[in-house]
């Protein structure tokens, strides 16, 4: 009688896989989360760049109308969100370098493709406007005006990064409000 081996069983199998192994199949997951988390944020930074340049040189003279109350409105904001505490830059932007370190350290403990996108959303816009501080402005460090451009005229003119960060956030609380997109396993990951 012949053994068919395809099913022929080792008595004594070697169920721990060597320490290399679980290292490499544990980073793979981590790392691909990453990836997202940095390409999006490159995305959102070069975006958010590229149309704060483009409003510099196109709106520097007047507004342009789009559609209802929609506007493209140059504006400087040397404050924080909705031109809240003004000449506060300094401080604002070394809150930004702290929000910016905690994302990034806070990046490898992401659990789903979804949560990686939402913050890779945040830490993209969160550099994009901290560039602004560090580059846009002549009067010392981090008083930079952050470009702002798109204008409601019934609500705070705000710009791409500022976009990005909001939706990023809700992306992630989502993610976590909801347990079940958090499982790294499963169709449910984004």
């Amino acid at each position: 009688m012949s053994e068919d081996p395809a099913i022929h069983l080792d008595p004594t199998p070697d169920s721990t896989p060597p320490l290399a192994a679980i290292h490499e199949e544990s980073d793979v997951p981590t790392r691909r989360r990453l990836d997202i988390i940095f390409g999006v944020a490159a995305f959102v930074v070069i975006v958010d760049q590229c149309t704060k340049w483009w409003a510099l040189d196109s709106l520097a003279t007047d507004p342009v109308a789009l559609i209802w109350t929609l506007r493209l409105n140059l504006v400087y904001n040397t404050g924080a969100s909705f031109s809240m505490a003004r000449g506060f830059g300094p401080f604002i932007g070394l809150l930004a370098f702290i929000v910016v370190g905690f994302l990034i350290w806070h990046g490898r403990a992401v659990t789903s493709r979804l949560a990686a996108f939402g913050l890779g959303m945040v830490l993209g816009g969160a550099i994009g406007n901290l560039l602004d501080r560090l580059l846009r402005g002549d009067s010392g460090f981090l008083q930079g005006g952050v470009v702002d451009f798109i204008d409601f005229q019934w609500w705070p003119v705000f710009n791409l990064a500022d976009a990005a960060v909001v939706v990023g956030a809700i992306l992630v609380g989502v993610v976590y409000a909801f347990g079940s997109l958090s499982a790294t396993g499963g169709s449910t990951n984004g």
